[in-house]
């Protein structure tokens, strides 16, 4: 936490300069340019049956083993890597203030915005991710991204100060979305037949990543993509829609599968952190924001990942005499380094990380 987390946190990488997607959007005559048109997007399968969806967790029956919780978390974390939890005792005004907030953030005029633009070789701040070349696709969409904790590293002049209240919004929301990480990685440790409190302070002094999207409306939607197809490269990720207009996706059995958010509820999904800690017990599950072709979206993942002392590695009580580690070692910062340094790609990023069959 002190002189050697920074040292390591320096020039760790960022992302190539674009365009803002927002000022696009609301400035061109119809015609999206090439660099974010995907036309094989038409070809891929997108489940309608309404009946298929992620399974539902009650935080509250979770922390008492009530009906079978438990065993309903394991089963999430084991066949889907996703799943809504409701009753997780985070206050509607927490969380509707920290969705108004960032409504108006995106509605400031683009040079107040950038004000906050990401600095060169840095991830923190506005503007975009994952842009690691100029030939590659980008994505149609815009972000805020910054990193609440630990708190001795944030980097606050990229922090806005408008809405006024936005960073005393943001420091309750990161707040309370810590300890509901820490509960659930304690549950799904207990699942696990590990050390709940092990795998519980490699978190409790870790990074988490607020990511805040916008995604303008685009003529060619079903051309363009809000976010390429990824897997999280975090431990545990919790998302909320921020408006009416839905566009998350997962890939279940090779087709894309609608996510329809429960009101009031966090949509959590699996990162390949704890799919390599659980040594491929957990998956992380490859999921797309798609564009709507009318209507803006937004949405806020609040990324959650071990501290920099935390070797990435499966947990060695997981590791039974007669089954061996599937992935890799590699420290926290190496970890970082290779996510920022390169582009969304499916989960290409575990197949670096997987010793060969």
């Amino acid at each position: 936490m002190g002189g050697e987390e920074i040292i390591t946190r320096k020039e760790i990488g960022g992302s190539l300069p674009v365009a803002n997607v927002q000022a696009l959007a609301s400035n061109h005559s119809g015609d999206t340019p090439v660099w974010y048109l995907r036309p094989e997007l038409q070809s891929e399968e997108v489940l309608v049956d309404e009946s298929l969806q992620i399974p539902t967790i009650d935080m509250r029956k979770l922390m008492v083993d009530e009906g079978g919780e438990m065993e309903k978390l394991h089963f999430a974390c084991k066949d889907w890597g996703f799943f809504q939890l409701f009753n997780h005792e985070v206050e509607d005004k927490v969380i509707e203030k920290m969705k108004m907030d960032v409504q108006e953030f995106f509605k400031l005029p683009l040079e107040e915005k950038n004000s906050y633009a990401q600095p060169p070789n840095d991830i923190e701040g506005y503007g975009q991710a994952f842009v690691v070349s100029e030939d590659q696709k980008l994505d149609w969409g815009d972000m805020l991204f910054l990193l609440p904790q630990p708190l001795s590293q944030r980097k606050m002049r990229l922090w806005p100060d408008k809405p006024t209240s936005f960073r005393e919004t943001l420091e309750k929301y990161s707040s309370e979305l810590h300890k509901i990480s820490i509960n659930l990685l304690k549950s799904m440790a207990k699942n696990l037949e590990i050390d709940p409190e092990k795998l519980a302070r490699m978190f409790e002094d870790g990074k988490q990543g607020v990511r805040m999207n916008y995604y303008p409306p685009c003529v060619h939607a079903d051309k363009v993509m809000g976010i390429t197809p990824h897997s999280d490269a975090t431990g545990l990720t919790l998302l909320v829609q921020v408006n009416e207009v839905q566009g998350l996706q997962i890939k279940k059995n090779g087709k894309w599968v609608p996510i329809r958010p429960v009101p009031g509820a966090f949509i959590v999904n699996i990162g390949d952190i704890i799919e390599i800690m659980s040594n491929g017990e957990y998956k992380g599950i490859e999921h797309r924001a798609v564009v709507n072709p009318e209507n803006e979206r937004l949405s806020i993942a609040a990324f959650h990942n071990p501290n920099y002392q935390t070797m990435i590695d499966p947990l060695p009580d997981l590791i039974k005499e007669n089954s061996a580690a599937n992935y890799k070692t590699i420290t926290s910062e190496e970890f970082v380094r290779i996510i920022i340094t390169n582009k969304l790609d499916g989960k290409s990023l575990l197949g670096h990380m997987k010793f060969a069959d």
